[in-house]
């Protein structure tokens, strides 16, 4: 199995889009009520953090391995 390499930002957009799908199922199950403007700032917040998060971590990549190439395939 090919191994991919990490990316934090796809984790804290996916642990994102967990959040929100569990927080509208409970939501709809009538379990919980989310305060409205909770959910609609959670998903701009996510995608902000992660965004950052994939900018620092390009960056620290780019600074502790000048020589790689992300974009070319591995073993070629």
């Amino acid at each position: 199995m090919k191994r991919h390499p990490f990316a934090p930002s796809r984790l804290i957009s996916g642990l994102t889009a967990l959040t929100l799908g569990t927080a509208y199922g409970l939501d709809a199950l009538g379990l919980w009520h989310a305060p409205g403007p909770w959910l609609f700032l959670t998903l701009p917040a996510g995608l902000l953090l992660s965004g950052i998060t994939a900018a620092v971590w390009t960056r620290t990549r780019r600074l502790h391995h000048p020589h790689t190439d992300a974009t070319s395939p591995k073993g070629s």
